[in-house]
């Protein structure tokens, strides 16, 4: 007979995997099809409805507007209810708001929708370090948060394929019901396996009503009292940085590769595509390499890509460099959204986790938001892209140092609520002999 607590492992690897395969796909959804399809099919749409660019700049500044709100309401909603059903919930708003965006013509409604689904992409992702915490083992949560970060290059991968073949047919409409139908099938399958699992219930509570909230109203009120601790504020000003830095890089390259350095679309569309197919990989690996050297370590590494692919743009922009560049760039920028939730996941766990990374979502789009108006503004005023680059460069190296002064993940420095104790090293047991 197989021993009860090799049946009991082998039933949590497999929760585990597919509780990661069905986060991934939430990211891949609200990420990839929330955010990133408008923009892939937004010239069939206004040439069907009638609406100018001066929408599209409206809607997409709501989208932003939409994602901090949601951050905010998410992390209150998930210390209360539960992160399982905010993330459950996000999710179903998200794939009903797909499948309602052909049902009108009115560009206002559809706005309206888009920037519901810009705040579903943070509030599905505010209790992901939760999750992750209550289901997978300490010693993978890299590897684990990592992929799903990597979730919105699968979404985009998915949009790639679909688009053509829709939109060839012009039928725009057809595709938001595909990809809403099938993101309300993904969370269906995935509400089953949240109850299997437990994640509805609270964190250490027994079935039942009043023992529940009661632990929940505790946990809030916990989670809400770590945020004046040093290592949480220096993550919340990285995130800052991260979307102060990152984004802008993303937004303006093409601009950058084809006005300012003179390179023609199909060699920004490498770049590009260097940057798509890399991704959807380098979640993963970084996240894994993370789980063995240290997520600190792993996160100055990337920050270090990061410095080298900004000043190659800056110093060195010529032949295939650019194309480096992107290498260097999808390394960093895609394992660096899952590399924080897991530093976080490793020092903070319960409501404390949730309030931690909820406010770093709210972070990192404010961030996004003032780095994309400084890289306008500083266009403006010297003609040149190139600046902003070298106020990424610099970015970076100031998030390496901040890297630096936290506390090593799993720490008693970083410990916060209750979490799962790291494995012991070998020089731990040394020291124990």
């Amino acid at each position: 007979m197989v021993n009860t607590s090799t049946q009991t492992h082998r039933s949590r690897i497999v929760a585990g995997f597919v509780i990661t395969a069905l986060l991934t796909s939430f990211v891949a959804a609200t990420y990839g099809f929330g955010f990133y399809l408008f923009a892939q099919i937004v010239t069939d749409m206004r040439r069907d409805l009638g609406f100018g660019y001066t929408v599209v700049g409206t809607v997409t500044a709501a989208g932003q507007l939409g994602f901090l709100v949601f951050a905010l309401l998410g992390t209150w909603l998930s210390t209360r209810v539960g992160g399982g059903q905010v993330t459950i919930g996000s999710a179903v708003l998200c794939g009903l708001c797909l499948v309602a965006i052909p049902l009108t013509d009115n560009i206002v409604v559809i706005g309206a929708l888009l920037t519901i689904m810009g705040g579903t992409a943070a509030s599905v992702y505010v209790p992901l370090v939760e999750i992750v915490g209550r289901v997978i083992d300490y010693e993978h949560r890299g590897k684990v948060l990592g992929l799903i970060s990597s979730g919105t290059s699968y979404g985009v991968f998915v949009n790639s394929l679909l688009v053509p073949s829709f939109v060839g047919a012009d039928n725009w409409r057809g595709l938001w019901y595909c990809v809403g139908l099938g993101t309300l099938t993904a969370t269906a399958i995935a509400a089953f396996a949240f109850f299997r699992v437990g994640l509805f219930r609270a964190e250490g509570a027994p079935r039942g009503g009043s023992a529940e909230e009661a632990g929940r109203d505790d946990s809030a009120r916990a989670g809400w009292r770590m945020v004046l601790v040093r290592w949480v504020v220096i993550v919340w000003v990285m995130k800052f940085l991260n979307g102060f830095a990152c984004m802008p890089f993303q937004n303006y390259l093409s601009p950058y590769l084809r006005e300012g350095l003179g390179f023609d679309i199909g060699f920004a569309a490498q770049v590009w595509g260097i940057i798509g197919i890399i991704g959807m990989f380098a979640g993963f690996a970084v996240g894994w390499l993370s789980d063995r050297i240290g997520v600190r370590t792993t996160m100055v590494l990337c920050y270090g890509m990061f410095f080298v692919s900004a000043a190659l743009l800056v110093l060195a922009p010529v032949g295939f460099l650019p194309l480096v560049s992107g290498v260097l760039f999808a390394l960093a920028f895609y394992p660096i959204y899952g590399l924080v939730p897991a530093y976080v996941s490793k020092s903070a766990s319960g409501a404390a986790a949730t309030v931690i990374f909820g406010v770093t979502n709210v972070t990192q789009g404010l961030g996004g938001i003032v780095g994309n108006y400084t890289a306008g503004l500083l266009k403006s005023w010297t003609g040149d892209f190139m600046w902003y680059y070298v106020v990424i460069a610099v970015t970076t190296v100031v998030l390496g140092t901040l890297t630096l002064q936290l506390p090593r993940e799993g720490s008693p420095e970083s410990s916060v609520g209750r979490t799962s104790t790291p494995p012991p090293t070998n020089k731990d047991l040394s020291h124990a002999q």
